[in-house]
């Protein structure tokens, strides 16, 4: 069974003298135990409102969800105590220190002191948990707010866009704290719009546009399913040898140091040309797609203005265009 499943789910918002905005619709997603999950989409595709609806701090208009195998928000106080969540930025007492701030918050829920103690130490802050927050970098904070979702010791941790507004200290702190937690049995779902440090950190992906999950699966899968065909070519005389490749049909355009030949169907004929007319080539390598590129892929063809009614609530929200 997922350890989140959405079938179907719907939200709108009205607005004042404006369209009502779609935020979610018919949105489909799955999300296995274990490892880190990450759920990817340009800002405004509605992933924190995803969220929200699961965390029931917005309703659906229409649609189920689950979380540890229960319907929420019917029973969400029942799974809520196993689930640690760190949605937009965390808020302390910024004149206390990160070990009270924390030791506050456990005793608000009757948690041990000693779990205090060992998170500071997991999310490596324990050589500053005596100093104020307020003298903590961004990332600090961070890292003290993913403490405070995983104080009840949730098997489900979710994390909105935990790298906004960090330096590349701060998003590679998160980075390797968020890694340990896939390993250690925490399941994370990470929603997030860096796609450089999804691809790092994530087993599975879920791509998300206007609303909607779009494509879904290993991140594995997705990149070979993204793969172009184009390869790196590097010789002896570049000038020369990208003439050869051009007369011969090939597309060729520049990389720093060698030339990128696209839609190449066999990496021999590449090859066969430039040693027909006496070039040698000193590198020869597939490109490989990033989930960079095959999401910018995705999303072009998916992000396109749909017309889309409101469901009524207990109706099934319009199917819109195939995935």
């Amino acid at each position: 069974m997922p350890i989140v499943e959405i079938r179907g789910a719907h939200k709108t918002y009205r607005r004042w003298r404006k369209p009502p905005e779609h935020a979610v619709r018919d949105l489909d997603l799955d999300v296995d135990a274990g490892g880190v999950f990450g759920f990817l989409g340009p800002n405004g595709s509605g992933k924190t409102t995803t969220i929200r609806l699961l965390l029931g701090l917005v309703r659906a208009d229409a649609g189920s969800m689950r979380l540890l195998g229960e319907p929420v928000p019917a029973r969400l106080p029942q799974v809520i105590g196993r689930i640690g969540a760190l949605v937009e930025t965390p808020l302390f007492f910024p004149n206390f220190t990160g070990r009270r701030n924390l030791a506050l918050l456990a005793d608000a829920s009757a948690i041990p002191s000693r779990r205090v103690e060992e998170l500071l130490d997991f999310v490596g802050l324990a050589g500053r948990a005596g100093d104020r927050v307020k003298g903590y970098s961004l990332g600090m904070k961070q890292r003290l707010g993913i403490a405070a979702a995983l104080l009840k010791n949730p098997e489900l941790l979710i994390l909105d866009e935990p790298g906004n507004g960090l330096d590349a200290a701060g998003i590679k702190e998160v980075r390797e704290l968020i890694v340990r937690l896939g390993a250690s049995g925490v399941t994370v779902l990470l929603s997030s719009h860096q796609l450089s440090e999804v691809q790092q950190v994530c087993d599975r992906v879920a791509i998300m546009s206007r609303g909607r999950v779009i494509r879904s699966g290993s991140v594995a899968a997705l990149l070979a399913a993204g793969t172009t065909g184009d390869v790196r070519v590097r010789l002896a005389d570049p000038p020369a040898g990208r003439a050869v490749l051009e007369r011969a049909g090939f597309t060729v355009s520049a990389l720093p140091d060698a030339w990128r030949v696209s839609g190449v169907s066999d990496p021999a004929a590449v090859t066969r040309a430039l040693s027909d007319a006496g070039h040698y080539l000193t590198e020869l390598s597939p490109i490989s797609a990033d989930l960079e590129s095959v999401f910018l892929q995705l999303t072009a063809d998916a992000d396109q203005p749909q017309d889309v009614r409101t469901p009524q609530a207990g109706q099934p929200a319009p199917a819109g265009p195939p995935r």
